[in-house]
């Protein structure tokens, strides 16, 4: 309130003082320039005569120089009397009274351009924050961030999700119970990471990928790492933690130019303020991840913005394109045996083509094109349950990448599962 006040008063006051002297101008210009004009033909006579007596000049240069300035100083006498007379009349503060009122707009134009963008761009009531204490503050906000078992713990529980196949639940909880009997089952407890963050379990999923990375010890990869620190946001809601940022820390150490891991570090200065750092990171990403790059379309989106409160000159760069690699089929050769199977045999070639897939999904990754031909094939199959499985994996594996879900979700639009 103080602030509008006090910018209100300025430019009353910047107001007046316009006003005034315009109206002041209009009114008495032209007739004080005469008066001024007046007095020094006067001078001028006196000093003509002065000049007659001490003999400098002769009485006809004397009567020359009279004449002219008699003749100039009539010429100002009109002019007074012409500005008295439209004084008497009010004609001279015409032009003053239009004066007034272009001021008048212009005052009234400014103040509302100003509060238009002071409310679009500005924060009223912030107090004045010199860049040293904004870091002070965000450097502060790092330090203040919970740990993860506080964050999870201040989030009201999630409700478990809805349509899950009761047979699917049953299993989970035998795998639940395995791994707790056998605790250096790796394959179990990848397993049960997967299939607790398909169920939105993803408090248990990322304590299930940190058993994981503890049983493969020196072979855990960085892929395993940004797994456990992908399940760890989630479970905090989107927020990245003091453990998750640590993680995050690491893979970039062994791989700077790491897509996921660069956004990750984003997002978390994001969170505590410093858009400088995350523009940093997030122009890196552009300029170093391949342009399949899942992360590409939301840091473009994002990043001049970024530029732009980080005081950084910055012009995005155009978006190169590549075509995507068509996905791996039959051959033609398979094709052509295809034709002389019988149907037992054809739908014994096809599951075993899907199941090859879904064994290199699962071991080594894949695009999240992949993954969708995965969904339909099993959806096709009749296996719905494990199609509704490998949806919910994936949405886990490509969280956080708009493009790559829109694809998962279109495959799970057509394959009729549902969400």
């Amino acid at each position: 309130m103080l602030f509008w006040a006090m910018a209100g008063a300025m430019t009353l006051g910047v107001a007046m003082i316009l006003l005034q002297a315009l109206r002041r101008g209009g009114e008495g210009l032209e007739l004080r320039a005469a008066e001024f004009d007046g007095r020094v033909y006067r001078d001028q006579l006196r000093e003509i005569e002065r000049e007659v007596a001490r003999g400098i000049v002769t009485e006809d240069e004397a009567g020359r120089m009279r004449a002219e300035v008699a003749r100039r100083l009539l010429e100002t006498d009109r002019v007074l009397s012409a500005a008295e007379a439209q004084t008497n009349t009010g004609t001279s503060t015409a032009g003053a009274s239009r004066g007034a009122v272009m001021v008048g707009s212009l005052v009234l134009v400014t103040l509302l351009a100003g509060f238009w963008i002071y409310t679009r761009l500005g924060a009223p009531g912030t107090t004045d924050l010199p860049l040293q204490l904004r870091l002070e503050l965000a450097e502060d906000r790092r330090a203040a961030r919970l740990p993860q078992a506080a964050l999870e713990a201040a989030l009201p529980p999630s409700p478990p999700l809805a349509g899950v196949d009761p047979d699917f639940a049953r299993l989970v909880e035998q795998l639940r119970a395995t791994v707790e009997e056998r605790p250096d089952d790796l394959q179990g407890h990848q397993l049960l990471a997967r299939n607790e963050a398909n169920l939105g379990n993803f408090d248990a999923a990322h304590r299930a990928q940190a058993r994981v990375i503890t049983l493969k010890g020196n072979a855990a990869t960085a892929q395993d790492r940004l797994l456990h620190a992908t399940l760890m946001i989630q479970a905090a809601a989107g927020q990245v933690s003091p453990e998750a940022e640590n993680i995050i820390r690491a893979v970039l150490q062994g791989d700077p130019r790491n897509d996921t891991a660069l956004f990750f570090a984003g997002l978390l200065n994001l969170q505590i303020g410093r858009q400088d750092l995350t523009f940093r990171f997030w122009r890196q990403l552009l300029d170093t991840a391949p342009p399949e790059s899942p992360w590409r379309p939301e840091v473009r989106d994002r990043i001049e913005e970024l530029a732009r409160i980080a005081g950084v000159r910055y012009e995005l760069p155009p978006e190169t394109t590549t075509a995507q690699p068509a996905l791996p089929g039959p051959a033609a050769a398979d094709i052509e045996a295809a034709a002389d199977l019988s149907p037992a045999e054809r739908d014994e070639m096809i599951r075993g083509m899907v199941e090859g897939l879904n064994a290199r999904l699962a071991t080594e990754g894949g695009t999240a094109d992949e993954w969708a031909r995965l969904i339909l094939a099993l959806a096709q199959l009749g296996e719905r349950e494990r199609a509704e499985a490998i949806r919910a994996e994936a949405l886990v594996n490509f969280a956080g990448r708009e493009a790559d879900l829109a694809r998962i979700a279109e495959a799970a639009s057509r394959a009729g599962l549902t969400e």
